[in-house]
């Protein structure tokens, strides 16, 4: 079935997706976790599917026909059926798109059908209602609006450390055409990465063209990556939704019941950096699979295929046509990219309940860090603002540090906290995390990671 490959994918992809590491002596709790309670929500897939955006019950049946084939059947939004799904679809789209699509999209035409949703649906929240009033402020200032100076600097200072790897790969002097090639071409190739990530994410124009730098200099494809990170931000920390969190067997996250239980767990603090240096090959497998299995559409094949296809020539170049290099470069890389996008959400609330109020279940599952030094602003890529980015995924990062204190006092004045850390401590944190669930005892009552959520009652 779908979710069977969907599980197989997410245990591959186990040994990647992880806690980070850091420097020894921390403490830290166990995450906080909710009881499975309610009724399971409807399953992927379900013949109707009818959500509530902008207190307008949508009918997306049709719509969902439409797109069986290229979600695999499957789509996140089927995880919204029957549940109001305003803040995912505000968050995905752009302000154009969404007043578009919302005035082609069939509503709920039986009135009684449509007051029976309401009815068994959750209230939108104070909390979540001032949010979405204060989203579309910020869409008003121009918030969304991107700077030709700041993205050329920004692929500037990349190319500039493509340029300088490639120069140590084909210098000849021993170190320098070694590790100093390997580490610098490792950085260059997490920049690419975080830049085809804040361009897969955008809705205006410059991103629509730029569809094809990830594949071309990051060796990733935007229609995986899109289908598997959309899932991400849509149901954050959702036990057995969210990919991101399926990283048993490799590593745990809480103390497991004993059927999910391995003998290694009690050594995983020990062992992390070694399935994250698996990250970037297996994400460069699943990427080239998807584009391959959807090479029929005339778009995935220019945005993607051919931008594939150039990429290892032109990677095998800069590595002076190293094999072992060219190895090296990705495991060195794919350590870099784990230890910095994992540590955002594995210390916060985990849910094995569906989250009704999206707003808060970001606030609640995020955590920013702040860095020390302007090299750190740098390799981070715009990921130690990742309570902005859940909120504001398509936002351009480069907004996010003037967003950051604006954003902190909105939650000090609505009473909700801004979890930040800085950025030794998260990564403190997240390795005690691991330290302690090596060290906790099985716990008959825990889930497993691949458990689906249930629908709060």
């Amino acid at each position: 079935s779908n979710r069977a490959r969907s599980k197989n994918a997410a245990i591959m992809r186990s040994c990647v997706l992880v806690a980070a590491i850091a420097g020894a002596g921390a403490t830290s709790t166990l995450p906080k976790v909710g009881a499975a309670m309610g009724v399971r929500a409807p399953p992927l897939g379900a013949k109707q599917l009818r959500v509530r955006i902008d207190d307008s019950w949508i009918d997306l049946t049709g719509w969902r026909a439409g797109h069986a084939k290229e979600s695999a059947g499957e789509h996140w939004l089927d995880l919204f059926n029957e549940q109001d799904a305003t803040d995912v679809f505000h968050a995905f789209h752009s302000e154009k798109a969404r007043k578009q699509m919302l005035g082609r999209l069939p509503r709920v035409k039986v009135a009684e059908e449509a007051r029976e949703l309401e009815a068994a649906c959750a209230p939108v929240t104070q909390l979540t209602r001032d949010f979405r009033a204060w989203k579309a402020e910020l869409e008003a200032e121009g918030w969304w609006s991107r700077e030709p100076l700041t993205e050329a600097a920004t692929i500037g200072l990349w190319a500039l450390t493509v340029g300088a790897g490639t120069a140590c790969a084909w210098s000849g002097v021993p170190f320098v055409s070694s590790a100093a090639a390997v580490a610098t071409l490792a950085t260059a190739n997490t920049m690419a990465g975080w830049i085809a990530h804040d361009y897969i994410h955008g809705k205006d124009k410059f991103c629509d063209n730029m569809r094809w730098f990830g594949p071309l200099f990051a060796g990733l494809g935007s229609t995986w990556w899109s289908n598997k990170h959309n899932l991400h931000h849509a149901v954050t920390n959702e036990v057995g939704t969210d990919e991101d969190l399926m990283v048993d067997p490799a590593l745990w996250l809480w103390a497991p019941n004993e059927k999910s239980d391995k003998p290694w767990r009690r050594l995983q603090h020990l062992y992390v950096l070694a399935p994250f240096s698996l990250l970037f090959h297996i994400w460069r497998f699943d990427s080239a699979k998807v584009a391959w299995e959807r090479r029929a559409d005339p778009k995935v094949w220019q945005q993607e295929m051919l931008p594939l296809f150039a990429h290892y020539p032109l990677f095998a170049t800069a590595c002076a046509f190293s094999l072992p290099k060219m190895l090296a470069v990705i495991s060195l890389s794919s350590v870099f990219t784990a230890v910095i996008v994992t540590v955002s959400h594995q210390t916060e609330d985990l849910f094995f309940e569906r989250q009704p109020d999206w707003v808060l279940a970001q606030l609640s599952s995020t955590r920013d860090s702040v860095s020390s030094n302007p090299f750190s602003e740098w390799i981070w890529g715009g990921m130690n603002y990742q309570v902005e980015h859940h909120l504001f995924p398509t936002m351009p990062r480069s907004k996010y540090p003037a967003l950051s204190p604006v954003l902190k006092a909105w939650c000090e004045a609505h009473g909700v906290a801004y979890r930040v850390d800085d950025e030794l401590d998260i990564l403190k944190r997240n390795f005690a995390l691991y330290k302690n669930v090596a060290e906790a005892s099985v716990d008959p009552s825990a889930p497993s990671a691949g458990a689906p959520a249930t629908a709060a009652a």
